[in-house]
């Protein structure tokens, strides 16, 4: 055999033996999740994540005030022998499980409560009058801790280099509270970070989501009308707030129905109207409020300088006077996925689930402060169902008889940790081709 038709031996015998590699090292990662997911569901564990849960949903604290909640996941991370730091944010909490050393990945929680009077009557009933977990962080931070269990006491020696940090936020609920971690800086070198929310619209045991823009940008407004009181058999001797109001909620809808791209997207709901105390008299002023959404930044820009436009404008032909007034901490930009995690999170996904139970979603006007940390880092937000198919529609987050299927913690448990691991097993510092192909080429 010649020289030329041996080299080409060798080349096909090479590839042969890296496909082989390559399939093999496939293999190992696919039972990952599959691996964690067995873990989740023992029921020890599962126990303790329902324990961890309840507790906090008996004891609710709205954003910025979750100290309690901060104490409590402080004092499993100690029993873990988990390290972290606090307090970030005010309240909020972040773990790390690994070498210290890059590369850095982060898997998230919000932490809130909101201002809610529960109306679900159970044993584990809010404690706290007027607040209440409507929206599922309860579960968030369970199944986070879940996934800091299984990491630490299964696989923190797995990992030959690499860090996960464990971001336990507070004030996700209107105020901001991602923003707040990113500038600490303490996400600075994290490559990727991961979050999830349990979802009543989608069955037990599937995810769902999608790449580029999932969630609206989002922002509050409060306008304050005022004109002149008077009785309201004499209306002519007033300056009426409510008929100025009035004109203002109508011409704020003319914003989506007759100005934005019907291929757009856009949202603005007034849902606060304050006026009046007595039906013969006409108020001095009235107070309304709302919000809007858009899944452009310029489509946002545009609808938060027309509505000021439209509210000081309509206000002033009825002879009244407006402040307009934007809530700073609500303004929150569009969630947006990275494409190429959007890939890995399917792989990963599909590899513990089964293909049919990850599906891609349509994007969802609501809105996520989780948008601030794809700013500034690859990021991924996905949907985990907690509907059980064989029971009747559970409420949706928000309202007083939201309740949690408690067998997602689980599953949500299991997902976070085999983002984390596979994330850091796919970029670690390994011998790749090049290096393989400088130990042969000595040979020859």
């Amino acid at each position: 055999m010649d020289l030329l038709s041996r080299l080409s031996l060798f080349k096909l015998t090479l590839l042969l033996t890296l496909s082989s590699l390559v399939s093999s090292d496939t293999d190992v990662l696919a039972e990952i999740p599959r691996n964690f997911l067995k873990l989740a569901k023992k029921p020890e564990l599962v126990e303790w994540m329902v324990g961890i849960r309840r507790k906090i949903h008996e004891n609710p604290e709205i954003g910025f005030e979750e100290f309690e909640t901060s104490k409590l996941i402080r004092t499993e991370l100690d029993k873990m022998g988990i390290p972290y730091k606090y307090p970030v944010a005010v309240t909020g909490v972040i773990g790390y499980i690994g070498t210290g050393k890059p590369p850095f990945v982060a898997i998230r929680a919000d932490m809130d409560a909101l201002a809610i009077q529960e109306a679900v009557d159970w044993e584990h009933k809010s404690k706290v009058q007027g607040k209440m977990h409507a929206c599922g962080h309860d579960a968030h931070v369970a199944a986070l801790l879940g996934a800091a269990k299984l990491l630490q006491e299964k696989h923190s020696n797995d990992l030959q280099d690499g860090t996960i940090l464990l971001v336990f936020q507070p004030g996700e609920e209107g105020y901001g509270g991602a923003k707040k971690i990113v500038e600490t800086g303490l996400l600075d070198n994290v490559q990727a970070i991961f979050g999830l929310h349990v979802s009543v619209r989608i069955p037990i045991g599937t995810v769902s989501s999608r790449p580029g823009p999932f969630l609206a940008a989002c922002g509050f407004f409060k306008a304050v009308i005022s004109g002149k009181g008077g009785h309201a058999a004499i209306p002519h001797e007033t300056i009426d707030p409510i008929i100025a109001a009035s004109t203002v909620i109508v011409s704020l809808q003319h914003l989506v129905s007759r100005e934005a791209d019907p291929l757009d997207s856009q949202v603005v709901t007034v849902a606060r109207f304050e006026g009046g105390s007595a039906f013969n008299i006409i108020p001095d002023s009235v107070t309304i409020g709302g919000t809007f959404r858009a899944f452009t930044k310029e489509s946002f820009a545009r609808l938060q300088l027309r509505i000021k436009e439209v509210i000081t404008s309509q206000a002033a032909v009825h002879r009244c006077n407006v402040t307009v007034e934007f809530v700073e901490s609500s303004i929150y930009p569009v969630t947006v996925n990275d494409k190429d995690l959007h890939e890995y999170f399917t792989t990963v996904a599909k590899d513990m689930l089964g293909e049919e139970k990850v599906n891609e979603m349509a994007p969802i006007m609501g809105a996520e402060d989780f948008s601030f940390y794809g700013e500034v880092i690859p990021a991924y937000f996905y949907m985990l169902g907690m509907q059980d198919e064989a029971k009747e529609q559970m409420a949706s987050g928000h309202s007083p008889f939201y309740s949690v299927n408690e067998e997602a913690l689980a599953y949500g448990a299991a997902l976070h940790a085999s983002l984390a691991t596979r994330y850091l097993l796919k970029n670690q510092p390994v011998m790749h081709l090049s290096a393989v192909k400088e130990n042969f080429h000595d040979e020859f």
